[in-house]
């Protein structure tokens, strides 16, 4: 990547914007006042709600546990001008303005921190999704005893959502395209070890959806699942149509080396919309978990605060979730092509999966195995004997 010809961002007065008001912008406005950058900082969020934390959502705030997931982020404290409900509409690198609907900022260091939106299939009837506060609390409200919730696609916010549908007394049925549930992401021998779980609801692989109308979900065979309630969750896409012409460059996510530099100088991308390079894998990925999110802004700061020197981001992945009374946590990043061991106890259940390639460890999955996940994660990229 190239990084232009622009000066270090000035400690004492460059002013620095920050658009999104997720995980990863909170921690990063905390580390640049940390690393005692002193001038002026700008939040431009388009939510209405002040930075919150995630993973509750589809946990704690949907089985009605707790209400909401604030984060620790004291704007008057950092001394933040933060401007929720404001939407970024464009961007100007040459100048250095950000184009809002609420009118142009200037800028001169740059953090984009906007997350991703959920995508939704065709059709004209109500899809609900799992992605902010707003979306748990309105969602939790209709899931009520009886109520027939058809959760489209057998993911990580599908198993969550079944949980809480499950435990709410509801009548759930998941229709998923692939042939395994969580197939998608860990593969069709360790999804087919999970169909267990999904005991209570209808599930139904390869199955493919043809639209959400108001009568229900239409599949693709002409047959019509009615419902009353329908949770979309085939997974999410950053926006990026707000930077066209902006000179950033652009894949599924905003393209970014290790340390988070965009191919324009004193603008970087973190979180779910930063599409990074990993040496993990050999490529730009797209990390949308939290723990991304949650580590990425000592980096991201230490970037915009010196421009050609400091760390680079690349850890070991790694996410967890909370389905059916387990929990999941993986490490590491495996292909399809990579040697699989499925590890069961004396009743057959899965209890780990080991991924190798050429004897070298490229990613665990562990089922309630927390003790373990510390050794796994130093393990992957070694010798699967480190494990033992």
């Amino acid at each position: 990547m190239t990084a232009g010809e622009s000066p270090a961002l000035d400690l004492e007065r460059g002013h620095v914007v920050v658009v999104g008001g997720g995980l990863a912008a909170a921690r990063l406005v905390g580390v640049l006042r940390r690393k005692k950058h002193t001038g002026p900082i700008t939040v431009v969020s388009a939510e209405h709600r002040a930075p919150y934390d995630r993973p509750p959502l589809s946990k704690e705030v949907l089985s009605g546990a707790r209400d909401d997931a604030p984060l620790a982020f004291d704007a008057a404290k950092l001394g933040v001008d933060v401007r929720l409900g404001t939407r970024a509409t464009g961007l100007d690198t040459a100048t250095r303005t950000l184009h809002t609907d609420a009118g142009d900022l200037s800028y001169d260091a740059l953090a984009i921190a906007t997350g991703a939106t959920p995508v939704l299939l065709p059709g004209t009837g109500t899809q609900s999704t799992l992605r902010t506060l707003d979306d748990a609390l309105a969602l939790r409200e209709r899931l009520v005893p009886g109520a027939r919730v058809v959760v489209i696609g057998a993911s990580w916010i599908g198993g969550e959502v079944a949980t809480s549908a499950l435990a709410a007394g509801c009548l759930v049925t998941c229709v998923e395209y692939g042939d395994e549930p969580f197939a998608g992401a860990l593969g069709p021998d360790v999804g087919a070890s999970t169909r267990p779980w999904w005991e209570g609801v209808t599930l139904r692989t390869s199955t493919a959806v043809a639209s959400v109308e108001p009568d229900g979900v239409h599949l693709a065979g002409g047959e019509t699942l009615p419902a009353d309630v329908v949770v979309t969750g085939v997974g999410v896409r950053p926006d990026l149509g707000w930077l066209e012409g902006s000179g950033l460059a652009t894949d599924r996510g905003i393209l970014v080396d290790a340390r988070l530099r965009t191919n324009v100088r004193g603008v970087v991308a973190l979180g779910d919309v930063a599409q990074r390079w990993s040496r993990h894998t050999g490529s730009h990925r797209l990390v949308e978990h939290w723990d991304e999110a949650s580590m990425v802004a000592s980096a991201a700061a230490a970037t915009l605060l010196d421009w050609d020197e400091g760390p680079e981001h690349d850890p070991v992945p790694y996410f967890w979730s909370d389905v059916f009374g387990r929990k999941l946590q993986y490490v590491g990043a495996h292909r399809l092509d990579d040697a699989l061991v499925l590890d069961r106890d004396e009743r057959g259940a899965l209890r780990r999966a080991l991924w190798t390639r050429d004897g070298v460890l490229t990613a665990w999955l562990g089922v309630d195995a927390t003790k373990d996940v510390v050794k796994a994660r130093t393990a992957v990229g070694g010798p699967v004997e480190a494990l033992a």
